[in-house]
């Protein structure tokens, strides 16, 4: 059963979710007259900056929203705040009072169903990579009954590797049984477009300064122009698997090339390939540490090789064979390497070359992955995870502090496909991560400091075998300037509600879109389960028929051609989209046939409403095989 995570303090150290878009890479040179207000001396000026092209906001723009917050009687800028701030449409378009303001941060801090912004900038996603051909994006703050699963992406093929640009705004997806890399939109969760590969694409990553995507197959690599996405330089290595490492400052590329017994060192500026380095066996992972500015390449034969930049070893390092993974903790000196075979884990200085500890770790550990203070260590043969504090270790053959924690139930090997892509990732704005276990079909968040994981997030039957987070909360661009960027869903007025919790400051600054064709703007709807309709019984075909009605009026909204319902039955495997047809004035019908007893929950969509899936309206009923005779409705007016 999924747990909600809930907030820890009202100053949002929580576990936020998101539905905003990544910031686009061209943005107005001049921000819009920015609004101020003054609260208990503290001052927040608020701008925005829209899309190069027009002037006035319109819907569907991604738009940066930017609060500038300092002291009313130093004039010193406050740094190291955590405000938060939501994008509400006004339904009557009158300016908001304070009272009302202050009641609309409550009910959002409060996870309410019922209110809920148009647009949490505050926010991150939970995505994971399916054994099958999909991709879940999952919200973690709020749950449709239960689970929190806000759309799927489905792709041409199973997923190999991903990578997400800096700006949160693309997704790139390697797929190997269709030749293409998919490039998918976070804000719409859409395939925008497919990179045709050479053959059979595997490993992608971004360089540091994201101005090429690399993306490797069986017998190279290509560098993609991330703008154009046009191939710039492909460069044959050698045979596969590959994997890849750079340098901080985006000039090298180190690639392995397994059965070659190589690694490529390759100029990313000139094009060009520096040297094949051999490294006395077979390589099979490979990580770059600044500190050194040295790349250090695990065989799965025996041993560590250190390379620089002009593609010649400076080191040979004795290792455990059967090296999976080796990776350079947060600030270079440090560097990990786990040997599943051997149950192994390697700590190599950076700044000696030399082996300073080893420790064993039962149960097959072949993944490594850190937050800013631990290191976390992947079993295969079962479901712990090890962690080992970054701040213990360094002293020469000193045992390793190991502490263990679970993740999950079933062994992490039992998932049907494997991915190099991490199984474990950072939590944003958190001492917290997310461990996906595919044969639990789950993803578990864990906080440092716990004995055990603190929820789940279901996945709908999906095997999880990556995890990935978007990030899209408020952060501090300089001091005293937060900022994060939204996505406009329609024309309107709008609240910016901003909530500041310690100094404590409420306020609603007003926001103003533009429709893109000068329509006037929807109607919000609200959709309610008919009365003619009680529970249902199994197998049984049942009509059901649901109300449209205007959210501030109550009026029958009328004449709908684009009405659908999802309908899922919980916890999520089955589910059905149907079509709605109006049977009388303000009133829409469907069949369905419940396939067995349990709980299900009816989602709406309405395009020329501006209704989504995803939006707080849920009916929820009951099916049985004997006939109820009590219906259960949320979301009603």
């Amino acid at each position: 059963m999924s747990v909600r995570l809930k907030p820890g303090s009202c100053s949002l150290s929580l576990a936020l979710a998101v539905m905003c878009v990544a910031a686009s890479s061209s943005y107005a040179q001049t921000a819009s007259s920015p609004s101020r207000v003054v609260e208990e001396g503290i001052a927040v000026e608020f701008a925005t900056e829209g899309t190069v092209g027009h002037g006035q906001a319109r819907s569907g723009d991604d738009v940066r929203f930017r609060f500038r917050v300092s002291d009313t009687a130093s004039g010193s800028l406050l740094q190291g705040l955590k405000p938060a701030a939501w994008l509400d449409l006004r339904r009557s378009g009158q300016p908001t009072d304070p009272k009302s303001c202050t009641k609309k941060v409550a009910a959002f801090l409060g996870d309410s169903l019922v209110s809920v912004p148009q647009v949490d900038l505050n926010a991150w996603y939970v995505l994971a990579m399916n054994g099958d051909a999909s991709i879940s994006v999952v919200n973690p703050r709020f749950g449709f009954g239960g689970s929190q699963l806000l759309t799927m992406v489905f792709l041409d093929g199973p997923a190999e590797d991903w990578a997400l640009t800096a700006d949160q705004q693309r997704l790139f997806v390697s797929m190997p049984d269709s030749g293409r890399v998919a490039v998918v939109d976070a804000a719409s969760w859409k395939i925008v477009d497919r990179i045709k590969v050479l053959s059979r694409p595997g490993r992608v990553a971004l360089q540091p300064d994201e101005k090429y995507l690399w993306v490797s197959d069986p017998t190279g690599i290509t560098a993609f122009d991330r703008e154009t996405l046009k191939a710039s330089t492909r460069i044959p290595t050698g045979a596969a698997p590959h994997e890849f490492a750079f340098s901080s400052d985006s000039r090298f590329v180190f690639v392995t090339n397994h059965d070659a017994g190589t690694v490529s060192v390759i100029d990313s500026v000139e094009g060009r390939k520096v040297a094949d380095v051999t490294t006395r066996g077979h390589p099979s992972s490979v990580t770059f540490s600044e500190l050194s500015r040295t790349a250090y390449v695990a065989n799965d034969d025996e041993g560590i090789v250190a390379v620089n930049t002009r593609g010649m070893v400076v080191a040979y390092i004795k290792a455990s064979a059967g090296i999976r993974q080796i990776r350079s903790a947060p600030g270079g000196r440090f560097i990990f390497a786990v040997s599943p075979s051997k149950e192994q884990l390697h700590i190599i200085d950076a700044s000696s070359n030399r082996l300073v500890q080893t420790g064993v770790i039962h149960g097959g550990p072949d993944q490594v992955t850190f937050s800013s203070t631990l290191a976390y260590v992947r079993r295969r043969s079962d479901a712990t995870v090890m962690m080992v504090p970054l701040d213990r270790i360094g002293s020469q053959d000193a045992p390793l502090p190991l502490v263990d924690v679970t993740g999950g139930t079933l062994p992490f090997s039992q998932g049907s496909r494997s991915t190099p892509a991490d199984s474990i990732v950072r939590v944003p704005g958190s001492n917290a991560v997310l461990m996906a276990n595919p044969a639990d079909r789950a993803v578990y968040y864990y906080q440092e400091g716990m004995a055990a994981p603190m929820g789940q997030f279901q996945n709908y039957g999906h095997e999880p075998r990556a995890v990935m987070t978007v990030d899209r909360s408020l952060e501090e661009e300089s001091p005293g300037l937060y900022q994060t960027v939204g996505r406009v869903p329609e024309a309107g007025v709008y609240d910016v509600v901003f909530f500041l919790d310690s100094p404590r400051v409420v306020h609603c600054f007003e926001f103003e879109a533009a429709s893109v064709n000068g329509e006037p703007v929807k109607p919000r709807a609200i959709v309610v389960l008919s009365a003619s309709e009680k529970n249902l019984q199994t197998g049984r075909t049942a009509k059901l028929r649901f109300q449209v009605i205007d959210r501030d009026t109550h009026d029958a909204i009328k004449n709908l051609r684009d009405l659908r319902t999802l309908v899922f039955e919980q916890p999520g495997v089955w589910q059905t989209r149907q079509a709605l047809i109006e049977s009388t004035p303000g009133f829409y019908e469907t069949e369905f046939t419940p396939p067995s007893s349990g709980v299900y929950q009816a989602y709406f969509e309405s395009p020329s409403l501006g209704l989504r899936f995803n939006s707080p309206h849920v009916v929820i009923f009951i099916a049985s095989d004997q006939v109820q005779t009590k219906s259960q409705t949320i979301g009603a007016p």
